[in-house]
């Protein structure tokens, strides 16, 4: 029986304790944040209010403490969003032991000190002590695995044998994982097609969203390789994969939808989604400059139209028609 650490008890961080507890291991979920989360899951009935479920009986909930990190794991998972990334990486200080470390979070950050588009691999390990980080990513809802339905994901690691030792600790037959050694291109892939799933879901039918979901491939492809991944990634889970998924349903999708409405995204953000949060929008305050300053505009007309349409909270105009 192996020990996982789990930090983050989102839907996604909750989620995940399932196919772990299923491989018969010692599971802790821990929340940095929100306090009021971790007492309602430490209820008798462990019912979590975004999955709409009851964890597991066999499940340790605790409040995130850097006290944890003295213990000795076999494995660290982070799935607290892009935002507490920062924090994590000063409490892994606290780390006595050289564990395994896999990220769920998905994004990208500027890095003010190197001035450029960094991944949140590259984040938590920006210090002085490197972890042994691998990254896992592709199409799973938190709410379809958290009910055991059948999903597929990567794990990327540089020594793609390290990323296999993992997946033996977590697959299970509704939870199978692929394997690859671009960890930049698999991180990047996560993080742009929330970006792009807002542009499909704007979309005014399914025949203009099915011209622009070819385009916005086109246009990962192109963002992957300039960020240093590898174009093959693009057309599997953390690419084409997620992007279906997000594309189909989900919070960018939806947002999409009121853009391609006419709203801006400030009014459609107060008006419809206040409490809820646009990864793609995050991601366009977080990047959209740099992706404006450092990319060829012409090559990602689609990125390029979102951007815009964010940044200044303009109407979204999208130039979706693919070029003979």
């Amino acid at each position: 029986m192996k020990k996982i650490l789990i930090i983050g008890a989102g839907a996604m961080g909750a989620a995940f304790t399932v196919p772990c507890l299923d491989n018969n291991n010692h599971v802790t979920l821990s929340e940095p944040y929100n306090l009021k989360l971790v007492k309602k899951i430490s209820s008798r009935k462990k019912f979590h209010p975004s999955l709409k479920l009851n964890l597991s009986k066999k499940l340790i909930i605790k409040n995130f403490s850097s006290e944890l990190l003295i213990q000795k794991w076999d494995l660290i998972v982070i799935a607290v969003s892009s935002i507490g990334i920062d924090l994590i990486r000063e409490n892994l200080k606290n780390l006595k032991f050289n564990t395994r470390i896999l990220i769920l979070t998905k994004g990208l950050k500027f890095d003010k000190s190197s001035k450029k588009i960094i991944t949140m691999s590259e984040q938590l390990n920006k210090g002085k002590k490197k972890f042994d980080i691998s990254v896992l990513k592709g199409p799973c809802l938190a709410k379809e695995l958290a009910r055991k339905i059948k999903s597929s994901t990567i794990i990327a690691n540089n020594n793609i044998n390290k990323a296999k030792s993992i997946g033996n600790l977590i697959s299970t037959n509704y939870y199978r994982i692929q394997y690859s050694n671009d960890v930049k291109g698999v991180e990047v892939c996560s993080a742009i097609k929330n970006i792009y799933s807002m542009l499909i879901g704007a979309g005014e039918g399914s025949n203009t969203s099915s011209s622009i979901f070819t385009q916005s491939i086109n246009e990962m492809v192109y963002l992957t390789k300039f960020l240093k991944g590898k174009e093959e990634t693009v057309y599997g889970l953390a690419g084409v994969g997620d992007l279906y998924v997000s594309a189909v349903g989900g919070r960018n999708s939806k947002m999409g939808e009121f853009l391609g409405k006419g709203f801006t995204f400030k009014n459609a953000k107060k008006k419809f989604m206040l409490n809820d949060t646009v990864e793609g929008a995050e991601l366009a305050f977080e990047i959209g400059n740099q992706i404006l300053k450092k990319v060829n505009n012409k090559k990602i007309p689609l990125m390029v139209d979102l951007i815009k349409c964010i940044l200044n909270n303009k109407k979204l105009n999208i130039r979706w028609q693919i070029k003979q």
